[in-house]
């Protein structure tokens, strides 16, 4: 029976199926037992921020704003990767320091097209 090379396979395939089915089974039957379907009017109402909706729900934005988004969430990253290389700046060669500096100049190439461009204007 453990001579075929997939039985290992197959045995955790089957316990990773039951790793994530139980929990769905076990929350399925204490839905069933402790909270039974009542269904009614107010029940089933739209609830959005306890307001009935009104209008359309499409808005339309500046796409400036995702454009600041977008670019604070570059320089936000832009630390995640200076951090380690400031806490070993001394253990680190010439060319880690070379390549930190491309990925700055390349950080600040971005950060003077954004300028020029407008788009960290908020008018």
């Amino acid at each position: 029976m453990t001579s075929n090379p997939y039985f290992s396979l197959a045995v955790l395939f089957v316990i990773a199926l039951g790793f994530g089915l139980t929990p769905l089974g076990l929350a399925w039957l204490w839905r069933a037992v402790y909270s039974p379907s009542k269904p009614n009017a107010i029940k089933n109402a739209i609830y959005e921020c306890g307001l009935e909706s009104k209008g359309d729900a499409w808005v339309q934005f500046r796409s400036s704003y995702y454009l600041y988004a977008i670019i604070f969430l570059i320089f936000d990253v832009e630390a995640v990767f200076l951090l380690p290389f400031a806490v070993a700046f001394m253990g680190l060669g010439i060319a880690a320091c070379v390549s930190m500096l491309v990925f700055v100049l390349l950080l600040l190439e971005g950060l003077a097209w954004a300028w020029a461009k407008g788009v960290l204007t908020w008018a």
